[in-house]
């Protein structure tokens, strides 16, 4: 996990609708950036569920959602459609964003060892640094510690 207190990598990835982002357009904003393992799975339904819920008390604090996984657009934009969720998802299929995060990881599952994200979220300031790194988060807890902390 990088450290707080450091200057957040930039980067450019595209949303569920083919736009792409980088970090350095929401300067001036605080970035809820999150990682999850995959689309429409329990938890990461949880978690992107109750980022959804909590959106417009986020963005009357100033700040931003964006979720990164290494699912594909459409992938993302069908997750979306689903659930309405009003805020960004990244895709980083080739794992560049979530790499440089330090975010990809060995995990065991039924004992069995496997490469993967771990669930990791980050607070970036609004001129860029990171402000407070939380990893192995609880989905279903993650979006209301985010909004407190803000």
């Amino acid at each position: 996990m990088l450290e707080t207190g450091t200057k957040a990598p930039d980067f450019t990835l595209y949303d569920q609708n083919g736009t792409a982002h980088s970090l350095h357009d929401y300067l001036g904003k605080k970035v809820i950036l999150y990682f999850y393992p995959k689309d429409n799975t329990a938890g990461c339904t949880k978690q992107a569920c109750g980022f959804a819920e909590r959106y417009p008390q986020i963005q009357s604090k100033g700040a931003v959602v964006l979720g990164v996984s290494k699912d594909s657009v459409a992938s993302h934009k069908k997750f979306e459609e689903k659930y309405g969720l009003p805020f960004t998802l990244l895709s980083d299929p080739e794992k560049e964003v979530i790499q440089a995060y330090d975010v990809w990881k060995e995990k065991t599952l039924y004992g069995k060892k496997s490469f993967g994200v771990v669930r990791t979220t980050y607070l970036i300031d609004e001129n860029g640094m990171i402000v407070l790194a939380k990893g192995n988060v609880k989905a279903a807890e993650n979006p209301q510690d985010m909004l407190e902390i803000l």
